[in-house]
């Protein structure tokens, strides 16, 4: 049985089984959900400015939970790239004041992995890129033109040439690309949308299972 993890607003809405109360983070709510109506209450606890760190929401079917979850969304698939150099540094973009990754909508009939690999091109100017494997997922929501969408990003591990000039994408709003070594990652981590946490531990642990 698998869980979902969707940020809202920046954090975390966990979907799964029931956990074990003792181990939630400090200023999580557990809370169990029986139907629709108790989903959005159970969102609208994480959002509000008194409300939680995080939110594990549990019931008797993980699926249900979800169904009920995604039904007031539009859904949004998108793909990007976790890219590696030679020297195991990670590809990485600034767009609108934050550190982020390259990623982007996959269009109408394109293949996810073809769409990551158009994306990462795009921001950042790469040509020669070698996807490797899938990475992970991550989920976040967004409201845009008064309606809420619910996004999906499939991450892809790949191989760049650092040898290749970087070029940000400025009409995606990308001011800067650079390749980031390990001394700072952790300036990377600090700045970083939350829901790309996942992505880079991902990354990391590839990484050393490459060593």
């Amino acid at each position: 049985m698998r869980n979902y993890e969707v940020h809202i607003d920046g954090k975390p809405f966990i979907i799964g089984e029931r956990p074990e109360f003792n181990d939630l983070p400090g200023n999580w709510l557990a809370i169990r959900v029986d139907g629709p109506a108790e989903m959005v209450r159970a969102r609208e606890a994480l959002v509000r400015e008194d409300g939680f760190r995080g939110i594990h929401a549990f019931g008797a079917d993980v699926e249900t939970l979800w169904d009920w979850f995604r039904r007031d969304y539009r859904f949004v698939q998108a793909a990007g790239g976790a890219v590696s150099d030679g020297d195991g540094r990670l590809l990485a973009i600034h767009r609108m004041g934050r550190w982020d990754l390259p990623k982007g909508k996959v269009e109408p009939g394109e293949r996810v992995d073809a769409a990551a690999l158009r994306e990462v091109r795009e921001e950042c100017g790469l040509k020669d890129l070698r996807l490797v494997r899938p990475l992970c997922e991550t989920w976040h929501t967004y409201t845009r033109n008064g309606t809420q969408h619910l996004k999906r990003t499939d991450w892809f591990l790949m191989t760049g040439d650092a040898a290749e000039p970087l070029t940000p994408q400025t009409e995606e709003d990308i001011d800067a690309v650079r390749w980031v070594d390990a001394a700072d990652l952790a300036e990377l981590r600090r700045d970083i949308y939350p829901s790309l946490l996942r992505v880079l531990n991902a990354w990391e642990v590839s990484g050393r299972d490459r060593a």
